[in-house]
């Protein structure tokens, strides 16, 4: 919509990935220019941060509006600060608040070199006629080869768009008039490459109307995690208050299923307002209870013992010495120095976790367990444990059923964990890690926690809106097994919509390479909400699973498992918890010993 002009500045992305504006060559395939490289910030030509002291310095929109930069730094969001988001390393403009800081997107060509599984842009949209329903436009990734192929990407806006995937969320927008109470987002949208090909450079999408302008601030290439496999993960389901914990221990208790020489934790920051600092942590194998089997090993992040993760990020700990068996508990600790009051958390752990008394401080590198007088059946912050080598992960992507909601608490029971052990004992394909991707009252098509805020209600966003971080971004995914579509049932999908955001997952999961296992639904009449007509709905989802037309590689068909034979609408009585909608311990290890392990090979 607006003529773009390119700033005079330098810089690279994270990692020394170097963005770089491309000048037109006849050589070039028709509409896919080639250029000589100039940094991505020669290419800024929009203002997108004002201090709040000055609000008329930007425009963002066309309108006269812009960012709080005191809002960005109130969530961690500095310039130049590295902001990993789904396993990407992006930079934050380091002009962000005093020059140019994004570029609107008009088919600009950036060389950006190297190979990568996806491409990650932080982008918006805006429109000088208040909020609007987005921008989208299809670019253009050229390979090393001389090759090139086509993306579409899409960038709500900046004040309308959804909370369940931004990237961070600020309370403010800047106008020339003032300060506006409105809520401003900025989203990191993730597009796939194909994998083991060098990228040369990517066009950015065309102008795409008169109505949006589409911006990109950041973009960096996701690179593969070579070398690691996903042992264990959990997804995070909201955004509770707790505490308020200060300068307290967590120390988290969780299960194994791949083992190896060496380890990493992953901490997530996801739906936050504001940074957590954290000052240490460590990683031991459990004796009982919060109590270790020798000193527990202290972990860094970037050669430091703590890290702070900003507002809606994530971070890596450097790798550690540390051989993890498989199929065996670990305990994670982590040292929270400043009053927390809030958390984003996994909150059907089904396992008993460990938190020091308030004011008791750094206690990550005990062994005993005295200073644990707490405890959690929750997992806050902590996301991921991976480790060195292996085969790659199968990530199990359900609601409660595959949470292990009923089954023997500490016991890992869960149908994933059963898997694991089956994978462990075999030898007849890879010995996966199983990555349990489960929310307990998790939907597909719709949301439950909203994405912002604190809440009471940890159903977590819809799986279309968690797949990024919760599948795609995981450590060595190779297969994933989609189990779920019962809540969206219960709570009143109909079968065609429910059938339209399974197909759209799968097709998404396909598309970056994954394998896609579906499983059928499992019976629940009995229970409340499981009426006569959501099983007839179930009936035809499940029919759709079992013949999908090619939406899935292979099926499980759980139903069949599970289903009383007598009384198909109904679990059998020995695999029934009680209530009718979940598996007990004998169900959920019914499930996993059903699953032929060769469809599972990706």
């Amino acid at each position: 919509m607006r003529v773009a002009r390119p700033w005079a500045a330098a810089g690279t992305i994270a990692g020394g990935v170097t963005l770089a504006l491309l000048a037109p060559s006849p050589a070039a395939p028709a509409g896919v220019p080639a250029h000589k490289p100039l940094p991505l910030e020669r290419l800024f030509d929009n203002r997108a941060v004002s201090d709040d002291t000055r609000p008329g310095d930007a425009d963002f929109d066309g309108a006269g509006a812009s960012l709080s930069a005191q809002d960005l730094g109130a969530a961690g969001w500095t310039p130049g600060r590295d902001i990993a988001l789904d396993a990407a390393r992006l930079t934050w403009p380091r002009s962000a608040g005093a020059r140019p800081d994004n570029v609107i997107a008009d088919g600009r060509a950036v060389r950006l070199r190297g190979r990568g599984e996806a491409l990650t842009f932080l982008v918006a949209s805006s429109s000088p006629n208040g909020p609007g329903t987005g921008a989208s436009g299809v670019g253009a990734v050229r390979y090393r080869d001389g090759s090139s192929r086509p993306y579409t990407l899409s960038a709500p806006d900046w004040r309308a768009g959804p909370a369940a995937t931004k990237a961070v969320g600020l309370p403010h927008l800047n106008t020339a008039a003032g300060q506006r109470q409105e809520t401003a987002r900025l989203y990191a949208v993730t597009v796939p490459l194909e994998r083991g090909r060098e990228v040369a450079s990517v066009v950015l999408p065309r102008d795409p109307g008169p109505a949006a302008d589409l911006h990109v601030f950041a973009a960096a290439l996701r690179r593969p995690a070579d070398g690691w496999t996903g042992s264990w993960a959990a997804s995070t389901a909201g955004y509770t208050k707790v505490g308020p914990w200060t300068d307290q221990t967590l120390r988290l208790v969780v299960h194994t299923s791949a083992g190896g020489p060496g380890a990493r934790i992953r901490l997530e920051n996801t739906f936050a307002a504001s940074p957590v600092r954290i000052g240490r942590a460590t990683v031991a194998l459990q004796a009982s209870g919060a109590s270790a089997q020798g000193a527990p090993v202290p972990l860094t992040f970037g050669g430091r013992p703590g890290t702070a993760i900003p507002a809606g990020a994530q971070a890596f700990s450097d790798p550690v010495d540390f051989p993890v068996p498989a199929d065996a508990n670990l305990l994670v600790s982590i040292h929270l120095p400043d009053p927390v009051e809030a958390v984003p958390v996994h909150s059907q752990a089904t396992q008993r976790s460990y938190l020091s008394a308030a004011g008791s401080g750094d206690r990550t590198g005990e062994a005993g367990a005295e200073s644990f007088t707490g405890t959690l059946t929750t997992w806050p912050f902590l996301t991921g444990i991976d480790v060195r080598g292996g085969p790659g992960s199968v990530v199990a992507l359900g609601d409660s059923i595959t949470d292990g909601t009923k089954s023997t608490n500490d016991a890992n029971r869960r149908w994933p964990d059963v898997l694991s052990r089956r994978l462990l004992g075999q030898s007849e394909v890879p010995a996966y890690g199983v990555l349990n991707a489960g929310i307990s009252a998790n939907r597909v098509v719709a949301d439950r926690y909203p994405g912002e805020g604190v809440s009471t209600d940890t159903g977590g966003v819809s799986t279309r809106h968690r797949l990024e971080r919760d599948v795609l971004a995981q450590t060595g995914a190779r297969t994933v097994v989609v189990f779920q579509g019962i809540n969206d049932l219960r709570w009143g999908s109909s079968a065609e919509e429910l059938i339209a955001g399974l197909r759209s997952v799968a097709a998404r999961m396909r598309e970056r390479g994954l394998r896609v296992v579906g499983a059928t639904i499992a019976p629940c009449e009995g229970e409340s909400l499981c009426t006569a007509d959501a099983d007839v709905r179930r009936s035809a989802v499940n029919a759709f699973i079992r013949d999908s037309g090619g939406a899935f590689d292979a099926v499980l068909d759980f139903d069949a498992v599970v289903r009383d034979p007598e009384h198909p609408a109904r679990i059998l009585p020995a695999y029934d918890s009680g209530d009718h909608l979940h598996p007990g311990d004998a169900g959920l290890r019914a499930l996993a010993d059903s699953i032929d392990l060769r469809k599972l090979l990706g």
